[in-house]
């Protein structure tokens, strides 16, 4: 859900007095995230593989939909995958400032709202072109600070494309698949040599069980209602981070 999940697993553990697991652990919850993801798209990336294969024999000018939509999921990956490499070890210090996830939590809400409030919708999935796929793409690089949410700033990015509410979350959820592999594979030598343990196996299976079904929910919900719900949710968030901070000084 547009909520960051990366800004709760940094708050949670400033807010409850237990040490930051830290990034390893992070990512090791979004190789659950990454489960979910297969699961509820399995047929998508079949159907999207199969383009990719067939793509190789033809002339851009003669893409067919699906193949048009794995080059623009490819191409929007780029700027993702080269901001968490550049900025690793930012999001592992610098970035996980509870005062900076509250702002982030806040000011993405706050965008959000207006974006889904003012922005037309009238592009569906087949309709999605190469520039709009770039604009999100270039965007995810942002969700390297936590409380900007990825699925947050790309969705509301495709929002700003004319994109309905089901296809800028369905493109959203698309395009985080290959970032979220990558982190998690970059990410499993570290968890198979001594930090993984029970606590990070409950971890993964309880993540891809609540992603499975925040998916498979909120596109449902999308079909319906506004991003309402998770913006006063972002504003209510930030706000308990903030009146904490004040309290403990």
């Amino acid at each position: 859900m547009p909520i960051s999940s990366s800004a709760h697993l940094v708050i949670l553990p400033w807010l409850l007095n237990f040490p930051d697991p830290g990034l390893t652990f992070d990512v090791a919850l979004h190789l659950g995230t990454l489960i979910a993801l297969l699961a509820y798209f399995y047929k998508d990336w079949i159907d999207l593989t199969g383009a990719f294969f067939r793509s190789l024999g033809k002339k851009p000018a003669n893409y067919g939909p699906q193949e048009k939509l794995i080059w623009f999921l490819i191409f929007a990956t780029i700027p993702g995958a080269a901001a968490g490499y550049l900025l690793e070890h930012y999001a592992e210090t610098v970035f996980r400032s509870p005062a900076l996830v509250a702002t982030m939590m806040a000011l993405m809400g706050i965008i959000l709202g207006l974006v889904d409030r003012f922005a037309p919708k009238t592009k569906k999935l087949e309709q999605v072109t190469f520039w709009d796929s770039l604009w999100v793409g270039a965007s995810q690089a942002l969700a390297i600070i936590p409380g900007t949410s990825r699925s947050g700033v790309t969705i509301t990015t495709g929002l700003l494309r004319k994109m309905d509410r089901p296809t800028a979350a369905r493109f959203s959820f698309l395009l985080s698949t290959p970032i979220v592999a990558g982190a998690a594979l970059l990410k499993l030598k570290d968890l198979f040599h001594g930090h993984a343990d029970l606590n990070t196996v409950v971890g993964i299976t309880v993540s891809a069980v609540v992603g499975y079904l925040a998916i498979k929910y909120m596109l449902y919900f999308l079909q319906r209602y506004s991003f309402r719900v998770y913006v006063l949710y972002r504003l209510a968030f930030a706000a308990l981070v903030f009146a904490v901070i004040l309290a403990r000084r």
